[in-house]
């Protein structure tokens, strides 16, 4: 007499797991191939299962971008004064951007978060906040930081545009000359 096989019971899904299963999908088959069924069989789930914990795809993507920020912010080690934290989240960011196929991009299209603006901003200004600067001052600069590294991981990840200029830029030195110039004039 054979045994009886044993089902594995899937492991019980949750927004962790779900984003984690989102961000192997990106790496793996790239932006324009992620979506709410291919994920559901990543998970080996069906696609409304997934409705539990997003409203949409906006909101996962959102969350995608999100977590894509926060492991920038968070990547920053001590710094001294606000314009050093910045250029060190700038670089942080470029990383993190350029580490992926598509994130620049899944950031640049991302919708941003549904609630609790006004808490996400002051979590996102407390860096520089607690350096001195304003709430305002510091979001102003944190956007303008933000735009550059999301910019030029863009212009980066853009083939034709990147071949061209290889030969004619040092990618980093580049970044890093116009990052230091943005943040000097803030």
């Amino acid at each position: 007499m054979s045994k009886p096989q044993r089902q594995s019971v899937p492991k019980p899904l949750d927004r962790n797991s779900v984003l984690a299963a989102a961000f192997e999908l990106l790496r793996e088959q790239g932006l324009a191939a992620l979506s709410m069924r291919k994920l559901a069989e990543r998970l080996s789930v069906r696609a409304p299962a997934l409705y539990w914990h997003f409203a949409d795809k906006g909101e996962l993507l959102g969350l995608m971008a999100g977590a894509i920020y926060r492991d920038a912010r968070e990547a920053v080690g001590p710094c001294g004064d606000g314009r050093a934290w910045l250029v060190e989240y700038g670089k942080a960011l470029r990383s993190r951007l350029t580490r992926e196929p598509d994130a620049a991009q899944l950031c640049a299209i991302a919708p941003p978060a549904r609630e609790g603006a006004p808490a996400s901003a002051d979590a996102i200004a407390a860096p520089l906040t607690q350096r001195g600067f304003d709430r305002g001052a510091a979001l102003t600069a944190i956007a303008s930081v933000t735009s550059l590294a999301l910019g030029w991981s863009t212009f980066e990840a853009n083939g034709p545009m990147h071949h061209f200029l290889e030969g004619m830029i040092d990618f980093d030195r580049s970044f890093e000359a116009g990052l230091d110039a943005l943040v000097k004039g803030l």
